[in-house]
């Protein structure tokens, strides 16, 4: 029972961790979904130099990993991510608003759909491994994190580029 309360609790630090770094506030400023905030479909598809990823590329990047993530945890197959693919997507101008937005709802679908898979899976299931080995579930939450942090810098620079080229 106290093993179960345990487990509650480090579940609840992960989806935490998880919001923080994608649309809770936090003491380090903006999350990913935060830095998207305002940002015109011309602003997403913006490049500071050929060959580099725009805004709308970060953003759908973010959404595959948070859906390969939750896919992890769920045992699902490869191949049903919304967009044909994996990791990366070109978007390129020009880009109309609408699917600009579709393209931010996607994460934001992706991200609640982690959230719930995080929420339903056995929490043995987020901690052992087979065998009684080490499992990398938790630390695969814990990635997707700090992902989104990693990202929420890029785009707030590509930001500010984008202010300093105008």
């Amino acid at each position: 029972m106290a093993r179960q309360r345990a487990g509650d609790a480090e579940r609840r630090l992960l989806l935490r961790l998880l919001d923080e770094a994608y649309n809770k506030q936090a003491w380090h400023g903006s999350g990913l979904r935060g830095t998207l905030r305002r940002v015109s479909a011309t602003q997403a598809v913006w490049r500071p130099k050929r060959g580099r990823h725009n805004i709308a590329e970060i953003a759908v990047h973010c959404a595959y990993w948070k859906y390969a993530v939750r896919r992890r945890l769920l045992g699902e197959k490869r191949g049903s991510f919304v967009l044909k693919g994996s990791n990366w997507f070109p978007f390129s101008a020009p880009l109309s608003p609408g699917r600009w937005k579709e393209l931010v709802a996607l994460l934001d679908a992706e991200h609640r759909a982690l959230r719930g898979a995080i929420g339903s899976v056995p929490w043995a299931s987020l901690t052992d491994g087979p065998g009684g080995g080490v499992n990398k579930q938790a630390a695969h939450v814990h990635g997707a994190a700090m992902h989104d942090l990693y990202h929420a810098g890029q785009i707030q620079t590509l930001k500010a580029l984008q202010k300093t080229r105008a």
